[in-house]
């Protein structure tokens, strides 16, 4: 017997050695044994170490071995409270044995729960009791069930793997809880692979706050501290949010503008600059590209590795929360990118977490994206699909977010998303729809909605999958809103013909009108139209100078007044010039030219009347809020068309995409009645070319377009003017 005692004892020492031990709780700590051994610690370069019990002298404990000290001891000291000094060199440091902590995780059934997942796993702040005290300290959980063992590393172990194993728990969790370790503290994980495999230290998939290039380390975050100001905001009814006025600016947090030195603005100071601008230029939302935290600054956050940190760039997660409660003090919404179709193959993240593609399908027809190299999540495994989802509710309730636009839903969808005939597996039934992905959407729309009834879920979903935007209960996916690519693809391609030639294209503006209630739709002016050589929104249009600030005017007088909510990418609202560059700011200085100012002074008057005129945004997704008034002038490029609102107020909008000006222009109308001016985009305020308009225009008994009474209108030249019906 004492032989395999021996024996246990030789292999235990030989695993802790190699951070391989994946039973420390069994060694370890304080327990009572035959030979009234009641104490054994393991401490790697120490040179001594004594048992320390307030109130009492220390006792020194034996050397075993090169880095193991025992206690020989009748007294019981597994319900005693004890800290170790330990003396490195002649340097002591008073630890709190973490491994006389056996209680990990009592609320662990909460861990099935998405909901509830991230407030248990990762490191969370809690309180033990032991011997009557209150100990305060910080769990570390993380999901690894391939490993062989499993290691917390930081700053306050020297990142020496040996010193903190931890222990293998139930469905693949390992946990270990150390005491006082403060915020802000520094960690990761240092894992051995299904046959020991040594592998790179990890950060933590649930880690609230990393830090950025080199060490990428995750970092202890209290979520509790920040005192939240926007109870408000939080308290407001909840709204059919398809009926309301929406108005996204989309931004990335590192390029809207730089500081004088022509660094990031942080959290904190893009609040105190951006919030008051958005709220002049009258927008209800800010759309941030990912903030998630990410390796590589170029990716612009569409490579995450770290889904429940915002990133470090810009400051802690304090200073995230403070830039949404300026938001929401202000009357903001929030919405965030989000990024569950893949990641990135860093070492530090998810790439084979624990020794194996514990988050992507082996497989590369299914598991790794060609278009962006990057893993893809395999959703058919349920502790994806609920790391996913967790995320998704993580923002809404910890940093109070309004909604997530959800990256890339249609490379979800399909599984021949991008992808040659050979180079994808068909599903169950032969096809190409993702079953996995969909039910993940659909689960994950459902949570959102049932926690968070204001919230919005929104698709970038570029195909003509169904259903997108309706209910999961009428078998749909279940978004709040769906990115319109369709109308942002054929308006572009027509604005960017020459005005002389857009009569032979004019099915292409017309067309998006076909579905254009077929969903939820979003009119997305996004980064995406701005990037890799297809210059600004302003240099897509056609002409001098003049003529494209111009088409500009009216092509943005033109979507706002069509169905769907509104998304502009920062810098379209001021027209700028040049494509997007993550490395630089906005080209603020062309504010200094009146034409901007007037693209600009467009923009929040746009946002303005859009907000005020429920015409305009109530009936976005029902056929019955527009009318055409003039579909088919394709010889004169001119457009006309009536919103509606639910009690019947109307605004009438004619587009003149020409710099032909229309001195008498006859529109038939179907009431008879006062129109009021309401906006012209070439109006002397937006630089236009104070072209006369007629103000208030009363119909006459005409007959025009099958109506018997009509408008006899001026129409300035590339210019879109509203008129309301007043009766």
């Amino acid at each position: 017997m004492e032989t395999k005692i021996k024996d246990q004892k030789i292999t235990a020492y030989n695993q802790l050695s190699h951070a391989s031990f994946a039973d420390p709780f069994s060694f370890l700590g304080p327990y009572v044994s035959d030979k009234e051994l009641s104490l054994r610690v393991w401490m790697p370069g120490a040179d001594r170490v004594e048992l320390a019990i307030a109130g009492e002298p220390r006792i020194e404990l034996e050397r075993e071995g090169a880095s193991g000290f025992v206690l020989r001891s009748d007294r019981d000291l597994r319900f005693t409270h004890y800290q170790l000094a330990v003396d490195w060199a002649g340097n002591e440091q008073l630890v709190d044995d973490p491994y006389q902590y056996h209680a990990l995780y009592a609320e662990y059934d909460a861990l099935h729960t998405p909901k509830e997942m991230y407030h248990h796993l990762g490191a969370q702040f809690v309180t033990l009791e032991r011997d009557g005290e209150t100990i305060s300290g910080t769990r570390f959980l993380v999901y690894a069930p391939h490993a062989s063992a499993c290691s917390l590393v930081g700053a306050f172990n020297n990142w020496d793997g040996r010193r903190c194993p931890m222990q293998r728990l139930d469905y693949g969790i390992w946990g270990i809880f150390v005491p006082n370790l403060p915020e802000g503290t520094q960690y990761k994980f240092e894992l051995k692979g299904p046959n020991g495999e040594g592998l790179p230290h990890k950060a933590d998939p649930w880690g609230f706050y990393a830090e950025q290039h080199p060490s990428f380390a995750s970092v202890t975050y209290n979520h509790d501290r920040y005192q939240w100001q926007d109870s408000q905001w939080q308290s407001r009814p909840v709204t059919e949010k398809r009926k309301e006025a929406l108005s996204f600016y989309e931004l990335h947090a590192g390029s809207w503008r730089r500081n004088k030195q022509g660094e990031f603005l942080n959290y904190r100071e893009l609040a105190e600059q951006l919030v008051p601008y958005l709220v002049d230029m009258g927008y209800t939302h800010v759309e941030l590209m990912p903030v998630s935290e990410h390796p590589f600054y170029g990716s612009w956050g569409y490579q995450p590795v770290g889904l429940f940190a915002p990133t470090s760039r810009f400051g802690s997660p304090d200073d995230f929360k403070y830039f949404v409660d300026a938001c929401h003090q202000a009357g903001l919404g929030v919405v965030l990118d989000w990024v569950p179709a893949h990641f990135p193959s860093d070492d530090h993240g998810l790439a084979n977490f624990d020794g194996t593609p514990l988050f992507h399908d082996p497989d590369p027809r299914r598991g790794w994206h060609q278009d962006w190299n990057s893993y893809i999540y395999d959703m058919g495994r349920e502790h994806v699909r609920r790391f996913l989802v967790s995320n998704a509710l993580y923002w809404f309730e910890q940093f109070h977010i309004d909604g997530i636009r959800v990256d890339a839903v249609a490379s979800m969808l399909y599984l021949d998303y991008s992808r040659s005939h050979d180079q994808w597996i068909p599903n169950i039934d032969g096809g190409n729809e993702n079953y996995d992905a969909i039910a993940t959407l659909k689960w994950m729309n459902e949570e959102v909605y049932k926690h968070f009834p204001n919230a919005m879920t929104i698709a970038e979903e570029s195909t003509a999958f169904p259903g997108v935007s309706a209910p999961t209960f009428m078998g749909g996916l279940g978004f709040g809103f769906k990115w319109n690519m369709g109308w942002m693809h054929d308006s572009l391609s027509y604005i960017q013909e020459d005005p002389i030639h857009r009569q032979y294209h004019h099915n292409t503006i017309t067309f998006p009108l076909v579905y254009a209630h077929s969903e939820n739709y979003v009119l997305s002016l996004s980064h995406d139209e701005v990037v890799y050589g297809k210059g600004s929104i302003h240099n897509k249009m056609p002409g001098d100078e003049w003529q494209q600030t111009a088409n500009l005017r009216a092509y943005l007088g033109y979507m706002y007044a069509q169905p769907g909510k509104k998304l502009n990418f920062m810098g379209a609202e001021f027209g700028q010039t040049a494509e997007w560059n993550h490395d630089d700011q906005l080209q603020w200085f062309l504010l200094e030219f009146e034409r901007h100012q007037g693209v600009q002074n467009l923009t929040r008057d746009l946002n303005k009347l859009y907000r005020d005129e429920k015409a305009l945004f109530e009936l976005d997704a029902e056929p019955k809020g527009f009318e055409w008034r003039l579909q088919d002038a394709a010889q004169a490029s001119i457009l006309a068309h009536e919103r509606i609102s639910e009690d019947g107020e109307r605004v009438l909008v004619v587009t003149n995409f020409t710099p032909v000006p229309h001195e008498a222009f006859r529109l038939g109308v179907p009431f008879e009645g006062r129109y009021e001016l309401l906006l012209n985009t070439d109006d002397k305020a937006y630089h236009g070319s104070e072209f006369e308009v007629i103000r208030s225009a009363k119909t006459e008994q005409v007959e025009s377009e099958g109506l018997d009474q009509s408008l006899a209108l001026r129409i300035p030249p590339l210019a879109t003017v509203f008129y309301k019906f007043v009766g």
